[in-house]
């Protein structure tokens, strides 16, 4: 299986981030407006690579040189943050990227940026993500409150895992 690597968003990025958004699955999977134009999607992503403030950290996710998806640290603070990650075409779907993805933004949040907790949310029908919170270590830690999923209100459940529990 070819190498993943993170890094950070550059021109040219927010073409291909426009290309999934033209893609009706990846959008309800990923809580993006479908049937967006293709310039406001390309817009929208030129102002989160200009960066959106130092509480935020998003990452590419980069196979043989292309752009696959992205990988997330929200809120962050001194010792914790919120992980989120998405794979743009849904033939990179269950096939483990994610979760080397995964484990490459976990190794860097309790690496370089010295976090000690890592949380996420998850719908709860989304199976898939709840399958890889498990493979990356994530233990469920409650509830949130029911949020618009898929085109129904749904639970959204926490996770949370810890830099002492975390397995690289």
């Amino acid at each position: 299986m070819a190498a993943l690597t993170l890094r950070p968003l550059r021109s040219g990025d927010e073409v291909t981030a426009a290309r999934w958004g033209q893609n009706r699955d990846f959008c309800l999977a990923n809580g993006w407006t479908p049937g967006l134009s293709e310039r406001v999607l390309c817009r929208h992503w030129l102002g989160v690579m200009a960066g959106v403030g130092p509480g935020f950290l998003r990452l590419g996710i980069e196979e043989e040189g292309r752009l696959i998806g992205y990988t997330d640290l929200a809120d962050l603070t001194r010792l914790s943050g919120e992980f989120g990650i998405a794979l743009g075409e849904p033939a990179t779907w269950g096939q483990g990227r994610g979760t080397r993805a995964g484990r490459l933004m976990l190794a860097h949040a309790f690496g370089p940026l010295g976090l000690r907790e890592v949380r996420a949310e998850v719908h709860a029908p989304n199976t898939r993500s709840h399958a890889l919170l498990r493979r990356l270590g994530f233990v469920r830690a409650g509830e949130g409150e029911p949020e618009p999923y898929r085109g129904e209100r749904v639970a959204v459940l926490r996770y949370r895992l810890t830099r002492d529990s975390f397995i690289p």
